[in-house]
């Protein structure tokens, strides 16, 4: 497929979601926060991403899949992924967990088969560190930062970047973690405040844990480390990680990740369990699901009716389905594990990710909090191509 069909592909798609469910709001764009007075007139978004010469349409559940998986459909992804960010990075001028956090998370190991990830989303997020701590919230007993969100998406795409783009720790990755650290909660971790947002934004353990690996994987910052305020807001955060009680199935599977790159945080007795529980939960058809990971009403403490409302207005809510995040997750939090690629479980994973893909190089999802933007898919495609390069399915197609 040329860019050009799949830019053409991506441009006259149907722009509204293939089914319109009863539930599915279509008030304040994902990414906002959840205001019930809004009203629900306001017209359905055209494109998922529209910026200049780059318009991209709503992804929709009847987009035909790929008749082969193969090196034009990893390109077709991939030029998904890099003008869906840039996107964002024109138009919005934020860091956000569901576009470019989503794509400094997993572009740029992708580096290697796929070529460099875009400088203009890496500025954006260099442009957007505040040296300047924001102001203090208090909610549930918990002392929390306004930013701190942002804070820990940005300093884990600029992590991932200095590691498979440029091989060394920069000046500005450096003054992003340190910025993150400066933004504890008082509980020790990263405190979740606004609506949930899954996937990505559901608990606290969820976004401890992405500051977590930023500081485990940024090359030589914690080796290196002297600064004694610094060191102990690590040790702080480590504690929470330990001491955190995990909130559903996906806290529980998400530890797994944790223990791979801070073994003394889970107990091996916990790693083991977390493990049986995610090969527990997979899918007669190779694939797993989101929606198997906790009650509906469960997510987070921040549950809305609005959330809650769509996910049980799902056609099938009785009985969820397969989906490409989960699937995807789960095959790297597996890999991570030291399972190798090989295994045939692993292997019915990549076949239920290989079939699922759609002409445009993107892995449908409906969103999971919110049904305008379709940004579940986006996250499910980054997440999709890490998983495929984990088991060595993109070097081996030369794409």
């Amino acid at each position: 497929m040329s860019s050009t069909i799949a830019r053409i592909i991506l441009s006259t798609a149907a722009l509204a979601s293939a089914v319109a469910f009863a539930a599915d709001p279509y008030g304040a764009p994902e990414g906002t926060s959840n205001i019930k007075s809004v009203a629900p007139s306001k017209p359905k978004p055209q494109f998922q991403y529209d910026s200049g010469d780059i318009r991209i349409s709503i992804p929709t559940a009847d987009e035909p899949k790929v008749k082969r998986f193969g090196a034009e459909s990893i390109r077709a992804a991939a030029k998904y992924l890099d003008d869906g960010a840039v996107a964002w990075t024109r138009g919005r001028k934020c860091v956000a967990c569901h576009t470019t956090g989503a794509y400094m998370l997993a572009r740029p190991m992708l580096t290697k088969q796929l070529g460099k990830p875009s400088e203009e989303v890496r500025a954006e997020f260099i442009a957007t560190i505040q040296d300047k701590q924001p102001s203090t919230k208090e909610k549930e007993g918990v002392t929390y930062y306004s930013q701190a969100e942002r804070a820990v998406w940005r300093a884990a795409g600029l992590v991932q970047w200095d590691k498979h783009v440029i091989g060394k720790l920069s000046e500005d990755t450096d003054r992003a973690l340190r910025v993150m650290l400066l933004q504890l909660s008082s509980h020790g971790g990263f405190y979740m405040a606004d609506p949930v947002e899954i996937p990505y934004e559901t608990t606290d353990l969820e976004l401890s844990q992405h500051a977590a690996r930023a500081i485990v994987e940024a090359p030589g910052w914690l080796a290196h480390l002297k600064d004694a305020d610094m060191l102990q807001r690590v040790a702080r955060l480590k504690a929470f990680l330990r001491n955190a009680k995990p909130r559903h199935c996906y806290d529980r599977v998400l530890r797994i990740g944790i223990a791979s790159f801070m073994p003394d945080v889970v107990s091996r007795k916990d790693r083991a369990a977390d493990i049986a529980l995610l090969w527990a939960k997979q899918h007669d058809d190779g694939g797993w699901c989101m929606r198997d990971m906790a009650n509906t009403d469960d997510w987070s403490a921040h549950m809305t009716d609005i959330v809650i409302n769509l996910l049980e207005g799902l056609p099938d809510a009785a009985c969820p389905g397969s989906d490409p995040f989960m699937t995807a997750l789960a095959i790297c939090l597996l890999r991570e594990s030291g399972v190798p690629a090989k295994n045939a479980r692993i292997q019915r994973g990549i076949a239920w990710l290989k079939r699922e893909q759609r002409v445009s190089g993107r892995w449908w999802m409906h969103s999971l909090y919110r049904g305008n933007y379709q940004f579940s898919t986006y996250i499910a495609t980054a997440k999709a191509m890490q998983a495929l390069a984990m088991c060595g399915e993109i070097s081996k197609l030369k794409p």
